[in-house]
């Protein structure tokens, strides 16, 4: 069974691994690779394994996700620790900008709370931060939310070093959810420190570097349409063969171990702090119980050292998102 660890230092305690449920519904794969009943078999599948910390908003879909999500916890809500997401702006189905004016906010939390089928939210995050709305008043009415018990804690995603410092004196933030894994360093220098500094946990996503670091890869064009990887600009051309020669320490890492390449990514990040919690997502049994087994890895400090210096941050090719998705990051 996974061990627990604490996301912040305002009580929430969450298992040492969650599970991202986005793909489930939308990004990676093809719609006829999604199998419903599979995803509802993987979140059963991880609550028996020790798995308490559930991932989803309300963006994805829209909506569905969390509609998938409740399903599955039918019977086992009190298993579970809930974390979505509000901040874009959803119109005839599809993403039209950001929104996080509070009166907007009130209004996703409902619709997210209808579609999850419960009366709390346990960990509610901005999904962008709005640079139309001052982050305090975001915040402020997110803590009206915790008032009312409607939600338990809050979160900030892919937020920066200020906008960070500007809102936990309006109400803690017990997490922030942002991209770091072996081949995404870009938290180290600055957020990292910071979020130790005011107790905040960590929640990594794309912990396997949307499936790169699983040494499972094809190039971008041999994705399907409307998979996220096809246009990924790590998975194309030259940054493709770079990044294919970067990650192959991982590799060689774990076939000394015994291990997965997925599982030493995981581990290594398990190893940076007990205030960190990936959250990897699959929507199969089978990598999920791969995933998990990656606390069972121990890394020694040479092993650390040698997948640091492998993966640092000028070996990795290429941004990690297009121009646009670039944009809407607050740093």
């Amino acid at each position: 069974m996974l061990t627990t660890r604490a996301l912040g230092t305002q009580g929430l305690t969450v298992s040492a691994l969650g599970l991202g449920c986005m793909g489930m519904s939308q990004s990676y794969g093809t719609s006829e690779e999604r199998d419903e009943r599979e995803s509802i078999a993987t979140i059963h599948r991880a609550i028996e394994l020790g798995v308490t910390f559930f991932d989803t908003a309300e963006v994805y879909g829209p909506h569905t996700n969390e509609e998938l999500l409740a399903r599955a916890l039918r019977g086992q809500r009190d298993r579970a620790v809930i974390a979505t997401k509000f901040g874009f702006k959803i119109e005839n189905g599809s993403i039209s900008g950001l929104d996080s004016r509070p009166e907007h906010m009130r209004e996703a939390v409902e619709g997210s709370l209808r579609r999850l089928a419960t009366d709390r939210i346990d960990l509610l995050y901005q999904h962008r931060v709005d640079p139309a709305v001052p982050i305090e008043d975001t915040v402020g009415a997110m803590a009206e939310l915790v008032r009312e018990g409607k939600v338990r804690f809050l979160g900030l995603s892919e937020a920066g070093e200020q906008t960070i410092r500007r809102a936990h004196p309006v109400h803690p933030i017990s997490a922030l959810q942002s991209e770091y894994s072996l081949w995404e360093r870009n938290l180290e220098p600055r957020i990292i420190p910071l979020l130790r500094e005011l107790g905040i946990g960590l929640v990594p996503f794309a912990p396997l570097g949307r499936g790169f670091l699983t040494g499972a890869v094809k190039r971008a064009e041999e994705y399907p349409e409307g998979d996220f990887r096809r246009n990924d600009p790590r998975y194309q051309g030259e940054n493709f063969d770079a990044n294919v020669r970067a990650a192959s320490a991982v590799r060689d890492v774990a076939t000394r171990k015994g291990a997965t390449p997925g599982q030493i990514a995981l581990a290594w990040l398990l190893h940076k702090g007990p205030d960190i919690v990936p959250i990897p997502g699959t929507k199969r049994r089978r990598y999920l119980e791969e995933n998990v087994g990656a606390a069972d890895v121990s890394l020694s400090a040479e092993e650390m050292g040698t997948l640091d210096v492998a993966l640092a941050p000028e070996k990795v090719s290429g941004p990690r998102y297009g121009q646009k998705q670039m944009a809407q990051l607050d740093r």
